[in-house]
């Protein structure tokens, strides 16, 4: 498992780049990382980078006898490290609420930095006065009580097909949500930087005169996500 001062240090670096660049970065390594459909619940949501402290929700009558959806959900919270971000699995359902605001609230409180759910939520109102981001498929207003189980936490789950382990990143902007798995963490994070890097050298070169194709050609742009496997 990452050291904690290595985790901070990773946030820090991860924090300075947008999805877009990490994107790039797994593409270069060949790692699937990218669900597809999750995002922000609202314009402002601010960006989150950290380990993930994974749970998950099914169909009722499918899943744990205790605890509740609801209870399990703060059971989730607790046993997570400040810093995590929450990450519920529901398998993308677009029906039945995933989480609430007590919850988040809860979430927060603990010092989680925020939660992506592979579904929808209620109580955006809520998290936007508590300045706590959280990024799904969608907003419903209906309770979770008595309309999902609880199936764990602390085990693996997925995120729009995207596995999704105990301690591997997440992070999550404007522009979407990614999953880089632990063991990858340091050799995208370098990729990355040298993408966003490279894409300022074009932009700066293009604002100082020079001919767009050929600020691209010249970095070899088309091949910059070529997969190395």
């Amino acid at each position: 498992m990452t050291a904690r001062l290595d985790v901070e240090r990773l946030v820090a670096e991860y924090s300075k780049l947008s999805t877009p660049n990490v994107s790039d970065g797994l593409d270069r390594l060949g790692i699937k990382g990218a669900p597809h459909g999750i995002g922000p619940l609202w314009p402002a949501c601010k960006k989150i980078v950290g380990p993930a402290a994974t749970m998950k929700l099914v169909a009722l009558g499918e899943g744990l006898e205790e605890p509740s959806a609801a209870m399990g959900s703060l059971e989730a919270v607790k046993a997570a490290n400040k810093g995590d971000v929450l990450v519920i699995d529901h398998g993308g359902r677009m029906d039945v609420n995933s989480y609430g605001g007590i919850v988040g609230f809860t979430t927060q409180h603990f010092g989680l930095v925020g939660c992506v759910i592979d579904g929808v939520t209620r109580d955006v109102d809520e998290y936007k006065e508590l300045g706590f981001s959280v990024y799904g498929k969608g907003v419903i207003q209906q309770s979770i009580r008595n309309r999902c189980d609880f199936a764990g936490h602390g085990i693996d789950v997925e995120l729009g097909g995207n596995k999704v382990r105990p301690g591997d990143f997440i992070m999550a902007d404007d522009n979407g949500v990614l999953v880089i798995p632990a063991e990858h963490l340091e050799e995208v994070l370098e990729i990355a930087q040298g993408c966003k890097a490279t894409e300022e050298q074009i932009i700066d070169e293009i604002r100082n005169g020079a001919e767009p194709v050929s600020a691209h050609e010249k970095v070899a742009y088309d091949n910059m996500t070529q997969s190395e496997k």
